[in-house]
Formats: structure tokens, C-alpha cells, sequence
């Protein structure tokens, strides 16, 4: 550090105000400091620094080994977003969210002094893990589980994602759409269910039940055989791209024609929608932006005790990609040759 301030020109207090963040610096010298840094290629001593700041600039994030797609992005982009924003990012990935799994995972990284924690998960037994930390202290940011079920949260819009999805078929004209929904223990699978339910209510249609998988494309696939059978169902909205994938797989083998017998919207917008037979449409997540979000709203609670109220920016909304998976029903498509 001292090598820093010599070749910068300021003082020993003044590298170390630019290194731990502080704001009250002209622009010129943090510069001038920033560049003599790199120059000489210092890296703070981070075991020195946490005796002099009390702060062990470390974090944990919790996620499950479920190895879905969308709690694993929003994993990587959490510890990706940490990094960035100068945390030393310590992750426990858990068998499965349970209460006694999640609390374990949270006493492991206190014993490790971390400063705040961001918890991946959607359902309400790690939610009631995280409600519990607010009274020892340590803030816990729960991304993509209910929003209204934590103090600090971050996520995507699930039921307005729904309602896109769900509006996209309505206004192709189809009037028999259903669910397959996610597990409903999960707060992301409840959300994009009631999604569904809110955009056939308002648009004074009959809500038919809804099916459930697990996210997985078994699950898509299985339900999809009874699906098949039923030709009163113009298109169907899935509550995930895997789901969406086994659907496609049981229409194709029953020959059905995706679009021109049924429409299949997923959610998620995975790598491979784009590329499969027909390409998906699907809701997009913008993950990146959760992960920033999600560090953000943990360092503002980790300065002076967070967000209070209702947070602007906690959600993030979603998107639309419409490919060639949904067209209009074919009933339709006669009706305008008429």
C-alpha cells in the first residue's frame, strides 16, 4: 500500500480510502490510485484487512444441486455480481431446500463470518429459514421466492411472465388453453399459475384445471400423453422449457402438429428453445440482471440495515420471445378463409 501511495502521489489513508469504496475522493486521484494499483499489480491482504475493518468483505450464496436451469443461472450470475462488486463469494450447494438443509447451509457460512447471504430459493421452507436470520443480524436476500414472504427479495415477475405467455395465446385467437404448472410447493410455479389464471379470468373465459409436473421433461412428456387425447385443447402454456421439451416429444408421437394442432409456449427461454422442432416460444429471464439486483439490495442491507417498505427495483420484468411454436387455431385460420 505504501508502494501505492508513493507511486500515486497521496497518502497511505487515501489509497486505503479508494480500496475499501469510500465516495468523498476527487475523481483525478482516484484515478491516479486506481492506475498505480494496477500498475503494480497490489491486491489488498484480505486477512490484515478484516482485523483493521471488522468486515470479512465475504458473502455466502445458498443454492440447491437441483440443476434446473433457471435457479443455476441465477447462481452464477449472483456469484459472478459478487465478485464484481468485491466480495470474496463463498457457495453451499444443498441435496434440497428443506428447513433443517437450508439451516445448516446458513450456520456454515456464519461460521465462515460472512457478512450477508443470498438464498436461491422458491419454496416456503427456505423461505422460513430466511425470515428467521432477520433476528440474529445477519441479512439474507432471498432471490426468486415470494416477494412478499421476506424482507429482502429479488426476482422476476413470474405471474406477469404467465399473463405474457397466457395474452400471447389469447390474442392468437385461442380460447382453450392450459397449464401445466411446476411443483406448487415452489413460489415460482404458484405465481406462474395464478399468471395463467388472472389472464384467462379477465378475459372471461372458462379457467380449466391445471396439470402439474416437476419441471422436468418427463414430466412435460407424461402429462403431455394425456394431453393428446384431448381435442378440445387448442394450446398449452408450461410452466418451464423442460416441461415444454417432453410436450413437444408426446405431441410429435401421437401426431400432433405443434403449431397447427396445438400451441406451446414455455418459460425460461434455455439455451436450446431456440433450436428445437419447431423453435419455442417462451418468456425470457434476464438473469444477469437478478444477480446485480440481488447484490445490490445485499450491500445496502449489509451497510445500514436495508431496504424498508416496498424496494422499486426489486423486481425485473420479463419478456416475450415468440417463435414458431404458437399460431392461431386452425378453426380460426378456416374461418378467416371464409
Amino acid at each position: 500500500m505504501a508502494d501505492v501511495a508513493r507511486l500515486a502521489g497521496v497518502s497511505h489513508q487515501t489509497v486505503s480510502r479508494v480500496i475499501n469504496g469510500q465516495s468523498n475522493l476527487r475523481p483525478a486521484t482516484r484515478l491516479r490510485v486506481e492506475e498505480a494499483i494496477k500498475q503494480l499489480g497490489y491486491r489488498p491482504n484480505s486477512a490484515a484487512r478484516a482485523l483493521v475493518t471488522r468486515r470479512s468483505a465475504t458473502i455466502g450464496v445458498i443454492g440447491s444441486k437441483s440443476g434446473f436451469w433457471g435457479p443455476s443461472s441465477i447462481h452464477r450470475t449472483v456469484q459472478a455480481a459478487g465478485r464484481e462488486a468485491g466480495y470474496f463469494v463463498s457457495s453451499v450447494n444443498v441435496p434440497d431446500l428443506t428447513r433443517a438443509a437450508v439451516a445448516d447451509a446458513v450456520d456454515h457460512l456464519r461460521d465462515q463470518g460472512v457478512e450477508g447471504i443470498v438464498l436461491i430459493a422458491a419454496n416456503d421452507e427456505a423461505l422460513d429459514v430466511a425470515r428467521a436470520q432477520e433476528a440474529v443480524g445477519i441479512p439474507v436476500v432471498v432471490v426468486e421466492g415470494s416477494l412478499y414472504q421476506a424482507r429482502w427479495t429479488v426476482g422476476v415477475d413470474q405471474a406477469a411472465g404467465a399473463e405474457l405467455a397466457t395474452q400471447h395465446l389469447l390474442g392468437l385467437g385461442h380460447t382453450e388453453i392450459v397449464h401445466v404448472a411446476g411443483p406448487l410447493a415452489w413460489t415460482e410455479a404458484r405465481a406462474r399459475l395464478q399468471g395463467w389464471q388472472n389472464a384467462m379470468h379477465a378475459a372471461g373465459l372458462r379457467i380449466a384445471p391445471h396439470l402439474e409436473g416437476d419441471w422436468t421433461a418427463e414430466s412435460g412428456y407424461r402429462l403431455g400423453g394425456d394431453l393428446v387425447r384431448r381435442t378440445d385443447v387448442t394450446a398449452v402454456f408450461a410452466a418451464n422449457d423442460q416441461m415444454a421439451l417432453g410436450l413437444l416429444r408426446a405431441l410429435w408421437e401421437a401426431g400432433r402438429s405443434v403449431p397447427g394442432d396445438v400451441s406451446v409456449v414455455g418459460f425460461d427461454d434455455i439455451p436450446e428453445a431456440g433450436f428445437l422442432i419447431p423453435p419455442l416460444t417462451t418468456v425470457r429471464q434476464d438473469f444477469a440482471e437478478v444477480g446485480h439486483r440481488a447484490i445490490e439490495m445485499l450491500r445496502a442491507a449489509i451497510a445500514d440495515g436495508g431496504p424498508d417498505g416496498d424496494v422499486p427495483d426489486r423486481l425485473v420484468q420479463p419478456e416475450l420471445v415468440v417463435r414458431a411454436s404458437t399460431a392461431a387455431p386452425r378453426r380460426s385460420k378456416r374461418k378467416a378463409k371464409a
